[in-house]
């Protein structure tokens, strides 16, 4: 292997990590922002120029808060769960093209850390993970609203990633390959959120489940369990909780963009590759506020009704939408 290809790839790692640890910090700004705006408040403003310094004030915060472990808890599991929830979150990162590939100093380098033929399998494979460190948080805290935010967790994401990876079907039909980047060029002029709106709206809907936020935020109902699998959490062990939801947020934004709305491209324009991660920050950044006004809005599910909404609506729905993309496929040859 050339050593200036390993030298890349370690930059790149490098960057994706830095970008999750900095996107995750300044999510967090965005979002009490964009809620207080939408609830006519002030939101966040004293740490610096606009409040832009107060991801930096609550980092600062969590480092120095004082971390406990139960006594009877199972401390090596305890103290891997966050660590096993946050792993998938920046795993995923390693197949997201951010375009196709610049040219520095007579070196051609791709804006992706990897070009993997079954991008998507790869995707769904390591999303699943986190939910054995919400499991395990719950269990290994010997808390029994833990344990049952982790139960919680785990019957709600088996029911969601089935609606999940069927709605991710579509495009995958359509574009006739499993890698993102080919899914990507094949929506040079329309994109698949047009061709499969239904199987759109699924993933979105099921995207926010997957990623524990309101309106299925149920694992942490702190109405009901006391803020769930990670009531016994504290300092740094929270934190990585915290910036594991976050980054899967912005994660899933980004499958989104990439499955759906034609990725790094625009529809019928040719850009330069090196706008390529700008047109694809835009469109993470629209999907973001969408998932911030849900949770400003729509009120949490009961917990019964959550479930039957999985299997009784989103389930047959992206069946319908997966038979009937077959079906036209059939047909028109």
């Amino acid at each position: 292997m050339e050593p200036a290809k390993i030298i890349e790839w370690t930059i790149k790692s490098i960057i994706i990590f830095l970008g999750g640890a900095g996107g995750f910090a300044y999510l967090t700004l965005f979002e009490r922002r964009s809620l207080a705006r939408i609830q006519t408040r002030i939101g966040p403003n004293r740490a610096g120029p606009f409040g832009l310094l107060q991801p930096v004030a609550d980092g600062i915060k969590l480092i120095f808060n004082e971390e406990l472990i139960p006594s009877r808890a199972d401390k090596f599991m305890f103290v891997l769960a966050p660590i096993i929830t946050l792993f998938p979150a920046i795993v995923i990162w390693a197949v997201i093209p951010w375009g196709t590939s610049i040219t520095v100093f007579g070196y051609e380098i791709t804006l992706y850390l990897a070009d993997v033929d079954a991008g998507v399998l790869f995707l769904t494979a390591v999303a699943s993970i986190a939910v054995y460190g919400i499991v395990i948080a719950g269990w290994s805290s010997n808390n029994k609203y833990a344990l049952l935010g982790g139960l919680r967790s785990s019957a709600q994401m088996v029911s969601y990633e089935l609606a999940l990876a069927l709605s991710m079907l579509g495009p995958i039909m359509l574009a006739g390959s499993m890698s993102l980047v080919d899914i990507v060029e094949a929506q040079s002029n329309w994109w698949f959120a047009l061709k499969q709106p239904l199987a759109f709206i699924i993933f979105l809907i099921a995207a926010l489940a997957e990623v524990n936020r309101a309106p299925f935020d149920m694992p942490e109902a702190e109405q009901e369990l006391v803020a769930g699998y990670h009531s016994e959490y504290s300092g740094m062990k929270f934190a990585l909780f915290f910036m594991a939801e976050y980054i899967k947020m912005i994660a899933v934004s980004a499958i989104a963009a990439t499955l759906f709305l034609g990725g790094y491209k625009l529809p019928f324009i040719e850009l330069p590759a090196i706008f390529g991660p700008l047109v694809l920050f835009v469109k993470i950044l629209v999907l973001l506020f969408g998932m911030i006004w849900v949770r400003a809005t729509l009120p949490r599910f009961r917990y019964d009704r959550l479930m039957s909404f999985g299997w009784k609506v989103l389930l047959p729905l992206s069946l319908l939408s997966v038979f009937v993309t077959g079906l036209i496929m059939v047909i028109i040859g």
